[in-house]
């Protein structure tokens, strides 16, 4: 049974149907980096998306956020069709931290802000008086989750706060209001070493606390082995390589890199 038939069984949250998707169409410098690409991920799967850059890594998650529009096929989410709602209307139902921490929290504003703006996300803004007494202990609770005594600094301005400490906040409040799917957008990849396994924990903790469905592209071969419960290797807008649980437990990083330098020589190969 393959990895793609075990993600089934778990019943599909988000599907991909035959998407095409073309850059710079009848130019010189037309890129057909899609072509009938289908993928189904399970609700509650956590899947690491791995490749070399011009893959599709992130054309995909853009597709699926509505940064891009494929010009073929249909994007399902929880079995409604997608395809051609604007970004901010999937954004009530898709969350995603970016590479970069400015991305993901308004840094004029104060740490408090930032969250009583998350909790509204959704709702309407009408006149209303200031945050009550009961919200400050939810919000301080929800930071201190973090681990990084941010709750004892609400008034601080975001833009204050490290690399690290930022994305962590950037995550909380991606995750505060329910949502479909998590997109991690090399979520890391700007982060010291201890940063990001700070935050590679953090999102292991808020996946399965809430029992989220995430998508994560990443660089990091480590990170991509040690987290997750499914595992895409994507090359020129195909799936080289999905593999899921015990398969998945039983590779290694040089399993990867070979993968990757066999790919190397097949392009060496088609030149």
């Amino acid at each position: 049974m393959s990895a793609e038939q075990k993600n089934q069984t778990g019943g599909s949250l988000l599907e991909l149907r035959h998407i095409d998707k073309t850059f710079n169409s009848g130019s010189v410098s037309e890129l057909s980096l899609f072509k009938d690409f289908n993928l189904s991920v399970a609700r509650g799967r956590f899947v690491c998306i791995i490749g070399s850059n011009g893959s599709g890594k992130t054309t995909l998650l853009n597709l699926l956020c509505g940064g891009e529009t494929p010009d073929a096929g249909q994007i399902l989410l929880g079995g409604r069709d997608i395809t051609k709602e604007p970004e901010h209307v999937r954004s009530r139902r898709i969350g995603r931290v970016f590479q970069n921490p400015a991305f993901g929290t308004c840094p004029q504003l104060t740490i408090l802000e930032n969250l009583s703006l998350a909790d509204r996300k959704g709702k309407s803004y009408g006149l209303s008086r200031g945050v009550s007494g009961k919200k400050l202990d939810e919000y301080r609770s929800k930071l201190e989750l973090l681990k990084l005594g941010l709750e004892n600094h609400l008034d601080l301005p975001v833009a204050n706060l490290s690399g690290g400490q930022r994305q962590a906040l950037a995550l909380l409040i991606c995750t505060m209001t329910p949502i479909d799917l998590l997109i991690l957008d090399e979520h890391t990849a700007a982060l010291d070493p201890s940063s990001s396994e700070n935050v590679m924990e953090l999102t292991r903790s808020f996946v399965q606390e809430k029992h989220l469905t995430a998508l994560m592209v990443t660089h990091n071969l480590r990170f991509a082995l040690a987290y997750g419960d499914r595992l895409l290797m994507m090359h020129r807008g195909k799936t080289v390589l999905d593999v899921c649980d015990g398969e998945k437990e039983a590779l290694h990083v040089r399993d990867l890199t070979e993968r990757f330098n066999e790919i190397s020589i097949e392009d060496g190969n088609d030149v």
